[in-house]
């Protein structure tokens, strides 16, 4: 566990994953840089202070990892253009992981997505060592897996890829309690019932995010039980089993809409989360009050 002295980065400290991941942080008595570009946009907390800027600016970056003992990367801006995407997630990343090394920072751990590997109908269930998705599949999945492989050439430190799957969690900018929600009221109701839908509550991802980051996992030259010191190691964190039926099905009923099951073949596998649960990682959070809270947050804005 990290000291009081301690200081870690965040990068995205405003998202829904970044306050977050400043909340578990405080509450291991780290000093945060919360790492944004529109000030006045951090959580207000003890021990977080406001940092205002594009992390790709050299004096910037530099400024902001001095003296940190880790990073915590968290920006991505799923939705924008490739371009976009591209320019923030892949180099923008690279750049500020560089700039960590420099400054002799040991640790970085960077939210990634298990929307990298293949899910496919017929494939089945998924650790670390999956197969990837191809390019092309997307510019999200592109661009996230050219972010990875970016940072796994910047030599020098010791690099976590966290790879969460649909992250539930209250708040205005939740793709999954709010804006996912929408869109199905807007009429997006299509889903095989049956189809694997992998979740985390963004509660348990930020606090592993958060032990990581401190230390309490100890470096190993084993991936599968604990970050391989020097090198870049993917990890896998995932709730419990869950279908679309548990998920659209909770959503189509608090809207008091009907969903549209269809029978097309889809990936029924599982994502293993065994490596996080050797490092000591145990969810909290049940698929029952994911959707007790998602169901909460649905019917008071109705």
């Amino acid at each position: 566990m990290a000291d009081a002295a301690s200081v870690v980065a965040v990068t995205g400290a405003n998202g829904l994953v970044g306050t977050a991941v400043c909340r578990a942080l405080v509450e291991r008595s780290v000093q945060v840089r919360a790492v944004v570009r529109r000030a006045g946009s951090v959580p207000a907390m003890d021990g977080v202070t406001e940092h205002v800027g594009n992390f790709a600016d050299e004096r910037f970056a530099r400024s902001v990892v001095q003296g940190a003992a880790a990073v915590v990367t968290t920006v991505h801006p799923m939705g924008s253009s490739r371009e976009m995407q591209h320019r923030v997630g892949v180099e923008g990343t690279a750049f500020l992981a560089r700039a960590a090394r420099d400054a002799g920072v040991a640790l970085l751990v960077h939210v990634s997505t298990a929307g990298v590997y293949d899910r496919s109908a017929g494939v089945g269930d998924v650790a670390e060592d999956g197969a990837l998705l191809p390019e092309g599949s997307g510019d999200y999945p592109d661009t996230k897996n050219a972010t990875d492989g970016a940072l796994a050439q910047v030599g020098g430190l010791t690099t976590v890829l966290v790879r969460p799957p649909a992250i539930m969690g209250a708040g205005d900018t939740s793709v999954w309690n709010t804006l996912r929600p929408q869109a199905i009221s807007d009429g997006e109701r299509r889903a095989n019932p049956a189809k694997t839908w992998a979740w985390v509550h963004v509660d348990d991802l930020a606090a592993f995010i958060a032990d990581g980051a401190t230390g309490a996992v100890a470096t190993a030259d084993d991936p599968e039980r604990g970050p391989v010191a020097g090198g870049t190691t993917p990890v896998i964190v995932a709730g419990e089993r869950a279908t679309w039926r548990d998920y659209l099905g909770t959503v189509t009923d608090a809207l008091g809409v009907e969903p549209q099951w269809t029978d097309e073949p889809v990936w029924t596998g599982q994502l293993l989360t065994d490596r996080a649960r050797r490092w000591g990682w145990v969810p909290r959070v049940s698929l029952a009050q994911a959707m007790d809270e998602l169901r909460s947050g649905l019917t008071t804005r109705a």
